[in-house]
């Protein structure tokens, strides 16, 4: 969840989701687990909700619930007292991450049965929380948590959730019980030994809605992956829903971050944050002395920027070469990004040691929630090759700050960026 646990897009639409439901009267609350790395300094009126015990592999572990605001949306932090969701990072600690989700599944109904909640949407996100519907369906609902139904949003079909039946055995499930073609067995293991579980699968099968975050992908996952089969079965609550952005939080004419406000209207305050941005980064024409043919030069030259995670699904090898022909072509790139993976991170540091002590391109391997701000309102142009794009929100707030996006036509990018070029929707041409 944006700001305090953000990894990727996901962080910024759940914030944005529960920001527009709430403007539209509904009740609203998130439930997070309470990692430690969390941006706790963002969170406000943090009070201690219950404790409760929630079971895990044979025995129930005391938990803590916490109620705070963050951008004034209220959450409900899960914090067992064992190891899970300690560590530096939102994902990848030194704990079992796939039993550390299992238990917080289990751990938000436990909550809902113990303080006597009903909602009557339970949005769950991805695989890590797919379990849940499981649980739900087959354990809660049987006991007092009776009114709630269930939406799954996936937002990246690659990350399944593998997992052993021993494992979904640990929050108190019978994992052999799943272990059928229309429940939750991973299709790829059929007839291995030992056959493999897939929460994803299992949360497509019990959840009363499905919904993937563009109509484009919707129609990809459909004809292509291994899980195209359950996503048929299950087509008649399968929907592809876009995704959008908060236009509150994502505004140039109010942004915080920026040096100066900007709108369609007044565009001058954009030419200040390319300015800013340039000078700031070394970027601004060395070899003029005069400060106002300077700020003309470097106005002219035209910014490309790429804000991404630096993974082989965003198309590093179009990033690449991106770089060399903006080079080439007498442009400036700044890239905006962090590596997971140790051999992209090292080819990245390569190439900004190479690039960075030049004029022309910066590579910033870091994640900055006020760079990245500042870097739309800069930019002249947003790139996002990425291979495939479940939806994407960089080409959305691109052009919410006047940049014009430059993508691959696939998933949502597809539904949100209409070629100049493409005659039959030339009044639709944005990018």
């Amino acid at each position: 969840m944006a700001p305090i646990a953000k990894v990727g897009g996901l962080g910024d639409v759940l914030t944005g989701l529960a920001r527009a439901c709430l403007s539209r009267g509904h009740k609203v609350d998130i439930m997070l687990p309470f990692y430690e790395c969390l941006q706790k300094q963002q969170v406000n009126e943090l009070t201690l909700l219950t404790t409760f015990n929630s079971y895990h592999d044979g025995s129930w572990v005391p938990t803590n619930a916490y109620r705070g605001l963050v951008s004034g949306i209220p959450i409900i932090f899960i914090e067992p007292s064992n190891h899970f969701f300690k560590g530096q990072y939102v994902y990848g600690g030194p704990y079992n991450e796939l039993e550390a989700y299992l238990f917080f599944s289990r751990a938000c109904l436990e909550w809902m049965q113990v303080t006597g909640t009903q909602p009557d949407v339970i949005h769950i996100h991805e695989w890590q929380i797919s379990a849940l519907s499981m649980l739900y369906w087959d354990m809660y609902h049987y006991l007092s948590v009776q009114k709630p139904r269930i939406v799954l949003t996936i937002h990246n079909m690659e990350h399944y959730g593998e997992c052993s039946q021993e494992q979904l055995n640990k929050c108190g499930l019978d994992g052999s019980m799943y272990a059928t073609i229309d429940k939750a067995v991973d299709d790829r293991t059929i007839g291995h030994n030992p056959e493999r579980l897939c929460l994803l699968k299992g949360g497509i099968v019990y959840s009363n809605a499905v919904v993937t975050v563009s109509p484009t992908y919707l129609r990809e996952t459909l004809c292509s992956g291994w899980l195209a089969s359950t996503l048929i079965r299950n087509r008649e609550k399968y929907y592809g829903i876009l995704n959008g952005i908060d236009t509150a939080m994502w505004n140039p004419a109010t942004d915080i971050f920026l040096p100066a406000k900007f709108n369609a209207q007044r565009i001058e305050g954009k030419k200040i944050c390319k300015l800013f941005v340039q000078r700031g980064l070394g970027l601004a024409s060395e070899d003029i002395k005069s400060g106002y043919t300077a700020s003309r030069v470097a106005d002219k030259v035209p910014l490309v920027i790429c804000i991404t995670r630096l993974v082989a699904q965003k198309g590093l090898h179009l990033i690449t070469h991106a770089i060399k022909k903006v080079e080439e072509l007498g442009g400036q790139m700044i890239v905006l990004g962090k590596a997971s993976d140790g051999r992209v991170e090292r080819e990245f540091e390569a190439l900004a040691n190479v690039h960075n002590q030049g004029s022309s391109i910066r590579i910033l391997l870091i994640y900055s929630e006020e760079l990245s701000h500042m870097l739309y309102a800069a930019a002249d142009m947003v790139l996002v090759p990425s291979i495939y794009e479940p939806c994407g929100l960089a080409q959305m707030i691109g052009m919410r700050y006047g940049a014009v996006p430059i993508v691959r036509k696939t998933g949502g990018l597809a539904d949100t960026v209409f070629d100049m070029y493409d005659q039959p929707h030339a009044d639709m041409a944005n990018g």
